[in-house]
């Protein structure tokens, strides 16, 4: 039996195609690098976010961070409405190469961890998802990645088969779910070895 080739790339979002970077927002009203490290680790954590990711509203989380670390309301407060400042910029090379993706009218789609209400002010802000068919946003859906319901939602949506698409994600966790669930498989670490896996697989001129 021939091998199936991807046809269509679905990309994640944070640190692939944007730079993500709670540090370097908090930087300025934290000028101590002891006290950021502190407030990065014990206050506005990963796993405290994650949970926007996972649907629910900033409104309850920060209300319930607020109780815990009270001296840090307003930096806490800050957090939702400026979300967007939290995303310094693309990834170097990434809005070009899904460009050439489109231009070559290859089927672009997403799957993000990205809270349903952060996601509408950033998408406005980012005029390279014009060239998605469809992006599919955790918070939306209540199912975050690495669990294998998003992706086999994902397969559904974008109305692909098992192979059909290349996933590329920053962490391993998801890519060998992806991987698990129907998806050929890309850990990315950088634009040049995406383009050239991309180049490999016939989607991306040399």
């Amino acid at each position: 039996m021939a091998r199936i080739l991807p046809t269509a790339v679905v990309f994640d979002v944070g640190n692939v195609l944007v730079d993500w970077n709670v540090r370097a927002f908090y930087a300025p009203p934290i000028p101590d690098p002891a006290r950021l490290d502190w407030f990065l680790a014990e206050v506005v954590t990963p796993a405290w976010h994650f949970q926007h990711d996972a649907g629910r509203p900033f409104a309850e989380t920060s209300a319930e961070l607020i109780a815990r670390f009270p001296a840090e309301a307003e930096l806490i407060r800050q957090y939702g409405p400026r979300f967007n400042e939290t995303v310094p910029g693309a990834i170097p090379g990434m809005i070009e190469l899904v460009e050439q993706l489109a231009a070559a009218c290859v089927p672009l789609f997403a799957i993000t961890n990205f809270s349903h209400e952060f996601w509408p002010p950033f998408r406005a802000e980012w005029p390279v998802f014009d060239h998605f068919t469809d992006i599919i946003v955790s918070g939306e859906e209540r199912l975050t990645k690495p669990d294998a319901a998003i992706y086999q939602l994902a397969l559904r949506r974008f109305g692909l088969g098992r192979g059909e698409a290349i996933f590329i994600d920053d962490r391993a966790d998801n890519v060998t779910a992806a991987v698990a669930n129907g998806f050929v498989g890309h850990l990315f670490t950088g634009h040049e070895l995406l383009a050239a896996e991309l180049a490999r697989l016939g989607l991306l001129a040399q």
